[in-house]
Protein backbone atom coordinates (compact mmCIF):
# COMPACT_ATOMS: atom_id res chain seq x y z
CA UNK A 1 0.00 0.00 0.00
CA UNK A 2 1.18 3.73 -1.04
CA UNK A 3 1.00 5.95 1.36
CA UNK A 4 0.45 9.22 1.31
CA UNK A 5 1.70 12.98 2.90
CA UNK A 6 -0.12 15.87 2.30
CA UNK A 7 1.70 19.44 2.07
CA UNK A 8 1.12 20.50 5.59
CA UNK A 9 2.38 16.74 6.81
CA UNK A 10 5.40 17.21 4.51
CA UNK A 11 6.68 20.68 5.61
CA UNK A 12 5.68 19.65 9.50
CA UNK A 13 8.01 16.71 8.94
CA UNK A 14 10.41 18.50 7.56
CA UNK A 15 10.56 21.28 9.99
CA UNK A 16 10.90 18.74 12.95
CA UNK A 17 13.46 16.36 11.03
CA UNK A 18 11.53 12.92 10.61
CA UNK A 19 11.17 13.11 6.70
CA UNK A 20 14.15 12.46 4.50
CA UNK A 21 12.52 13.97 1.02
CA UNK A 22 13.91 12.42 -2.37
CA UNK A 23 12.98 14.04 -5.13
CA UNK A 24 13.05 11.55 -8.14
CA UNK A 25 13.05 14.10 -11.00
CA UNK A 26 15.75 14.80 -12.87
CA UNK A 27 18.99 16.26 -12.34
CA UNK A 28 18.15 19.48 -14.42
CA UNK A 29 14.58 19.61 -12.95
CA UNK A 30 15.86 19.94 -9.62
CA UNK A 31 18.60 22.21 -10.00
CA UNK A 32 15.59 24.59 -11.38
CA UNK A 33 13.79 24.48 -8.19
CA UNK A 34 13.12 22.23 -6.14
CA UNK A 35 11.39 21.95 -1.81
CA UNK A 36 13.77 23.47 0.69
CA UNK A 37 15.52 19.91 2.18
CA UNK A 38 15.00 17.56 -0.77
CA UNK A 39 17.75 15.62 -1.89
CA UNK A 40 17.95 14.68 -5.53
CA UNK A 41 17.42 11.05 -6.37
CA UNK A 42 16.74 10.71 -10.03
CA UNK A 43 14.62 7.90 -11.15
CA UNK A 44 16.38 7.21 -13.97
CA UNK A 45 19.63 6.13 -11.94
CA UNK A 46 17.61 4.88 -9.31
CA UNK A 47 19.33 1.92 -7.26
CA UNK A 48 17.22 0.69 -4.34
CA UNK A 49 20.83 -0.52 -2.77
CA UNK A 50 21.56 3.03 -2.70
CA UNK A 51 18.55 4.31 -0.71
CA UNK A 52 19.55 6.31 2.63
CA UNK A 53 18.67 4.39 5.69
CA UNK A 54 18.52 7.20 7.93
CA UNK A 55 17.78 6.35 11.85
CA UNK A 56 13.26 7.38 12.63
CA UNK A 57 12.99 9.22 9.42
CA UNK A 58 10.52 8.86 7.25
CA UNK A 59 11.61 8.75 3.13
CA UNK A 60 8.92 10.95 1.34
CA UNK A 61 8.96 10.34 -2.48
CA UNK A 62 8.68 14.20 -4.18
CA UNK A 63 8.69 14.44 -8.34
CA UNK A 64 6.53 16.59 -10.80
CA UNK A 65 3.11 15.96 -10.02
CA UNK A 66 3.81 12.56 -8.33
CA UNK A 67 3.92 10.08 -11.79
CA UNK A 68 7.00 9.09 -10.78
CA UNK A 69 6.99 8.82 -7.16
CA UNK A 70 4.92 5.89 -7.88
CA UNK A 71 7.42 4.31 -9.71
CA UNK A 72 10.08 5.12 -7.33
CA UNK A 73 7.58 3.44 -4.79
CA UNK A 74 7.47 -0.17 -7.38
CA UNK A 75 11.07 -0.20 -7.96
CA UNK A 76 11.82 0.55 -3.80
CA UNK A 77 9.45 -2.56 -3.06
CA UNK A 78 10.81 -4.82 -5.51
CA UNK A 79 14.60 -4.21 -4.35
CA UNK A 80 13.47 -5.20 -0.71
CA UNK A 81 12.75 -1.34 0.84
CA UNK A 82 9.34 -2.39 1.89
CA UNK A 83 9.32 1.01 3.86
CA UNK A 84 10.06 3.49 1.50
CA UNK A 85 6.44 3.48 0.82
CA UNK A 86 5.15 6.86 1.07
CA UNK A 87 4.56 10.20 -1.88
CA UNK A 88 3.69 13.71 -1.48
CA UNK A 89 0.73 14.02 -3.27
CA UNK A 90 0.73 16.28 -5.98
CA UNK A 91 4.87 17.01 -5.47
CA UNK A 92 5.55 20.07 -7.25
CA UNK A 93 3.16 20.83 -8.74
CA UNK A 94 1.01 21.07 -5.49
CA UNK A 95 3.81 22.97 -3.37
CA UNK A 96 4.28 25.55 -6.74
CA UNK A 97 0.34 26.07 -6.81
CA UNK A 98 0.29 26.44 -3.06
CA UNK A 99 2.84 29.69 -3.51
CA UNK A 100 5.47 27.31 -1.12
CA UNK A 101 9.27 28.79 -1.95
CA UNK A 102 11.83 27.16 -3.79
CA UNK A 103 15.44 25.89 -3.79
CA UNK A 104 17.50 26.56 -6.56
Amino acid sequence: MVEIVTREQLKQGLAEGKILLLDVREPNEFAAGHIPGAVSFPLSTFDPSRLPRENGKRIVFSCRSGQRTQRAIEMARLGGRGDADTHYAGSMNDWLAAGESVEK
